[in-house]
């Protein structure tokens, strides 16, 4: 199996917790902990974040407050087949919210 997929987090600007889709979405949030979008793709994430800002097949949040990304949270992770880039965007998001972050996974 081509492990050619990465998971990826992107840092958003605590501006997005102004959105009430997104505070609605992290009930557990803590105050003053990052803001975040968890995602997965076949690109080098540095490309995939690129596309985002561009508008090009871009998540919202990101497009509008994305920051940069933070491979600190998932550069040890990757790359990995499709599949399991699949369920460790979930599992990654998962953790990071109960770590208190608020987060938006596609």
């Amino acid at each position: 199996m081509r492990e050619a997929h990465h998971v990826y987090v992107v840092e958003l600007d605590p501006e997005v917790l102004r959105q009430a889709r997104f505070r609605k979405s992290n009930p557990s949030y803590v105050d003053g902990m990052p803001c975040v979008y968890v995602g997965m793709t076949g690109l080098d994430p540095d490309v995939r974040f690129d596309k985002h800002k561009a508008g090009i097949q871009a998540n919202r949040y990101v497009q509008r407050y994305g920051l940069h990304l933070r491979p600190d949270l998932y550069a040890h992770l990757n790359p990995m087949p499709y599949g399991d880039a699949q369920y460790m965007e979930v599992d990654l998001a998962i953790r990071l919210r109960q770590e208190g972050y608020g987060v938006w996974q596609a």
